[in-house]
């Protein structure tokens, strides 16, 4: 039985481990939404997905220490990209069509 947990062992998919600078990226977002510095995603969403109409949402990415937002949306095969404004929920730019 040993060895047959031993080769489950071996084949089992590595897992991957954040590297420092995320982890710390997400400690920073995490303490700045806890300190109401930066609004929390749902909030982002609520404000900006309504104002896609006919794209699908597709997620997000954070970028900190600037505390912008950056949705990703698909419309027709083309990626488009809104910037916000973590702490306001401002929409700061778009690319895409």
């Amino acid at each position: 039985m040993l060895p047959s947990l031993l080769l489950c062992g071996l084949a089992a998919p590595a897992i991957a481990l954040p590297l420092p600078e995320q982890v710390r990226e997400g400690a920073a977002a995490l303490q700045a939404r806890r300190q109401g510095r930066l609004l929390p995603l749902p909030e982002i969403e609520r404000r900006v997905v309504p104002t896609m109409r006919d794209a699908q949402y597709i997620g997000f990415d954070l970028e900190m220490p600037s505390g912008i937002y950056t949705l990703k949306f698909l419309r027709d095969g083309a990626v488009i990209w809104v910037d916000v404004d973590g702490r306001t929920g401002q929409i700061l730019g778009r690319t895409g069509r």
